[in-house]
C-alpha cells in the first residue's frame, strides 16, 4: 500500500469520526430542544461537548490504530513517541506533588494557584495511561515500548493518588 493511499485511509477515518460524533450530537441537540435545554443551557452544552468527545474518540480508535500499524517500521517516530510520552508522564506527577504540596497554602499565594491548576492535569491520567499502553502494545521496538510503559505506570500512579486523595476520605471519615 502507497504512503499517499495509508495517509488518506487515515485521514478518511477521523473526518468519519468526525462526522459521525457531529451528527450524534445534532441528533441529541434535536431530541433535546425546549424549555429545560433553555433553562440549562450550560450543561447541555456540556453534554453535547461530552458525546462528541465520547463519540468521536471511540471512532478514531480506528484509524489511530491503522496510523500505529503503518508507522510500525519507522523507528524515529517511536523514539519521538516514548519521549514525548515520558514527558507528558512526568508532568503528571509534577502536578500530583505540587498539588499535594500545595494544596493547604494559603488561598492568595502562587503555590496554592499552581496547586488548583494542578487539578486540570491530573484529571488528564485516567486517559493518558491507556492511551499509552495501546501505544506501547504496538510499537516493535523494545527501549520505546519500555518508556511508554513506564510512562503508563507514571500516569497509573497518578490515577492512584487522585483515588487516595479524593476518593478513599469519602469511605474512611473519622
Amino acid at each position: 500500500m502507497r504512503a499517499a493511499l495509508r495517509i488518506g485511509f487515515v485521514a478518511a477515518g477521523y473526518v468519519g469520526a468526525f462526522l459521525v460524533a457531529s451528527v450524534a450530537v445534532a441528533v441529541r441537540v434535536a431530541a433535546t430542544s425546549g424549555p429545560d435545554a433553555q433553562a440549562s443551557s450550560g450543561m447541555y452544552a456540556f453534554g453535547d461537548t461530552y458525546l462528541f468527545i465520547a463519540v468521536f474518540g471511540l471512532l478514531a480508535l480506528v484509524p489511530t490504530g491503522a496510523a500505529l500499524y503503518f508507522l510500525r517500521p519507522y523507528r524515529p517516530v517511536w523514539i519521538a513517541l516514548s519521549a514525548l510520552g515520558l514527558c507528558v508522564a512526568i508532568t503528571g506527577v509534577a502536578a500530583a506533588v505540587l498539588f499535594s504540596i500545595g494544596r493547604d497554602a494559603v488561598a492568595p499565594s502562587t503555590l496554592a494557584a499552581w496547586a488548583s491548576f494542578s487539578v486540570l492535569r491530573i484529571l488528564l491520567a485516567p486517559i493518558l495511561a491507556p492511551a499509552f499502553l495501546v501505544v506501547a502494545l504496538f510499537t516493535p521496538y523494545r527501549r520505546p515500548r519500555f518508556a511508554l510503559l513506564t510512562a503508563t505506570a507514571l500516569e497509573l500512579a497518578v490515577v492512584a493518588f487522585a483515588g487516595v486523595v479524593w476518593f478513599v476520605p469519602l469511605f474512611f471519615q473519622r
